[in-house]
């Protein structure tokens, strides 16, 4: 990293935990800009089921990656890097600071690990994995993806269906893996830390955002964007839309929206329990922890 770019902070954490409120603080604080790591916040029109930042949070503070792909438009992990690395460039370029706060474990990982990844794949397979994915259970998939490959099957939970299936379109050979770390890109450093919160305020908070998402139209959302569209499967959509398709009473959804998304923030808090490199910080007293370890960084103070 050059003498003059400050260090990148990443805050992570499960859905619900409290993150994106804590981002916002801390950029106010720090003159920052912050940077989505959220794999389904960066699709347009999907606010209340990915809990996107408000325009009056944007408005208090520069967003980037956030709201900016149509739900029908594929991403990948190697685009978001090379989008994130492109925008802290730019906010360095301004002499802000850039804070990255979000979810999806892959996405930092991408961003700040030693990892391979490309943007190469094969449509008709990724097409035809999708319609594996909705039409069998994801542990079926992952004894497929046990068949092709053991090792990476066994590093998966069989439930976990976006993994399973990202790892079955690479073991059949429909990604090309390249190294974009040979990418012409500004040596960075970053600081990852992950919110940790007990499971019982976890659980009411995660109650709390279902009821609101309920109340303020998520069901027209999801109908809205339908089923077609890549973001469907974000947590919450296939619930909504099976409810919509009368599967399900008013009070099942409900149960099975908290159901998914406690399952959701389970895996998050095991992958950056695991991720390297990243030190856990207490809800509790979040805010002032964060703020002592921001003006330690390089470029903060």
């Amino acid at each position: 990293m050059s003498a003059s770019a400050p260090e990148v902070l990443v805050l992570a954490g499960p859905t619900a935990s409290g993150k994106s409120a804590l981002a916002l603080e801390l950029a106010e604080r720090f003159d920052a800009e912050i940077i989505g790591a959220d794999s389904r916040q960066i699709y347009r029109g999907m606010p209340l089921g990915t809990a996107a930042p408000s325009q009056a949070q944007r408005s208090r503070v520069r967003h980037h990656l956030v709201e900016f792909l149509d739900p029908h438009e594929r991403y990948s992990a190697a685009r978001y890097a090379y989008d994130a690395r492109r925008a802290i460039a730019e906010i360095h370029a301004r002499g802000k600071r850039a804070l990255v706060a979000g979810g999806t474990g892959f996405y930092v990982r991408a961003l700040t690990g030693d990892v391979e990844l490309s943007d190469v794949f094969d449509p008709a397979l990724r097409d035809r994995l999708a319609r594996e994915a909705r039409l069998h259970a994801p542990e079926f998939l992952h004894g497929w993806l046990e068949v092709r490959a053991p090792a990476r099957a066994a590093q998966i939970a069989p439930s976990d269906r976006y993994r399973v299936v990202r790892a079955l379109e690479i073991a059949l050979g429909g990604e090309v893996r390249n190294d974009l770390r040979s990418m012409p890109e500004p040596a960075l450093a970053f600081r990852k830390v992950a919110l940790e919160i007990d499971q019982t305020s976890l659980d009411g908070r995660i109650e709390e955002r279902v009821d609101a998402m309920l109340a303020g139209g998520f069901l027209e959302e999801a109908e809205r964007i339908g089923a077609a569209a890549v973001a469907a499967d974000a947590v919450g959509y296939p619930e909504a839309l099976a409810y919509l398709a009368g599967y399900s009473s008013a009070e099942e959804l409900r149960a099975h929206l908290i159901r998914s998304t406690r399952r959701y923030a389970k895996r998050q808090r095991t992958w950056f329990r695991g991720e390297p490199g990243m030190t856990a910080v207490a809800y509790r007293d979040a805010l002032e922890t964060l703020t002592r370890l921001a003006r330690e960084l390089p470029g903060w103070a």
